[in-house]
């Protein structure tokens, strides 16, 4: 079983924005340690690479496991960009994501392959 999840987020840039010509959502990636939580990895679409950068900077060594308020506040207090509510909005849509995976995983350690908890039942 692999040791880390990859997870993303994408909520919808500003107007105005400089990678708004080049996306219309902004997207989040993360790599998480799948035991503990902990962001390995991040990489976003915030046009430049300094704002890329920060963005992971600020993200790195925090467990979702935490939950998310305390990040959404340190990016609050952090980040001034335009794309503040973007970026805290990406980060509410991929912890939803980790919550899922979350579930998925204990079902697949009680026995449940991951092809069986995907399937929808009507």
């Amino acid at each position: 079983m692999a040791r880390t999840l990859f997870l993303a987020g994408h909520a919808k840039l500003p107007q105005g924005m400089a990678a708004k010509s080049v996306y219309e959502t902004l997207t989040i990636t993360v790599e998480i340690d799948r035991q503990y939580g902990v962001i390995i990895e991040t990489s976003c679409t915030l046009a430049t690479e300094h704002g890329r950068r920060y963005v992971a900077e600020l993200l790195r060594g925090y467990s979702l496991q935490n939950g998310i308020e305390p990040l959404l506040a340190h990016v609050r207090a952090h980040y001034l960009g335009k794309a503040q509510n973007a970026i805290l909005a990406a980060l509410k849509d991929l912890y939803q994501q980790y919550e899922l995976s979350r579930g998925i995983m204990g079902r697949e350690e009680g026995g449940a392959a991951l092809g069986e908890v995907g399937r929808r039942t009507v």
